[in-house]
């Protein structure tokens, strides 16, 4: 699917008042989101478009860094962040009777899998691209995760 079909897509959804559509092609998904009557996100396989307006992305923006400088000298310099490649829900442990994939203190490798997020009853395993010691995992099992929000830290080996 190509971005102007993205677009008309996005048009109709606005026009309409499905609050939420998903299209899968061969080349990958497509979501489209309502919220407050304006779509918020338009995620596809390894890209995201935001078509919301400027200025609504600006204020959720503008209030993360606002809180974020009190938490940021407690972490290392070093420290590297996995995060999530995709929308949907997370969860530590393959099924609710088995141990957490890692847990903080866990040694992990590349392709090691840390966790898993569900997104439209698909179950995406999660592999660490570095090697290192998970330091803080920093979602809640269970919970809902945006894109590119920071899942774990990781002191690099």
């Amino acid at each position: 699917m190509d971005l102007k079909q993205i677009h008309e897509l996005i048009k109709i959804i606005n026009k309409s008042n499905i609050g939420e559509i998903s299209i899968e092609d061969k080349d990958g998904k497509v979501t489209i989101k309502q919220k407050e009557e304006q779509v918020v996100t338009v995620a596809a396989p390894q890209q995201v478009y935001n078509v919301a307006p400027p200025v609504a992305a600006a204020a959720p923006v503008a209030q993360a860094p606002a809180q974020a400088p009190a938490a940021a000298p407690a972490k290392a310099d070093n420290l590297v962040t996995i995060k999530s490649p995709m929308i949907g829900t997370f969860y530590r442990k393959p099924s609710p009777d088995k141990p957490n994939f890692v847990e903080a203190g866990s040694e992990i490798t590349p392709g090691k899998v840390v966790c898993i997020i569900e997104a439209m009853k698909l179950f995406n395993e999660i592999e660490a691209e570095i090697s290192g010691t998970i330091v803080k995992i920093l979602v809640e099992d269970n919970s809902p995760v945006e894109y590119d929000q920071p899942l774990f830290l990781v002191e690099p080996a």
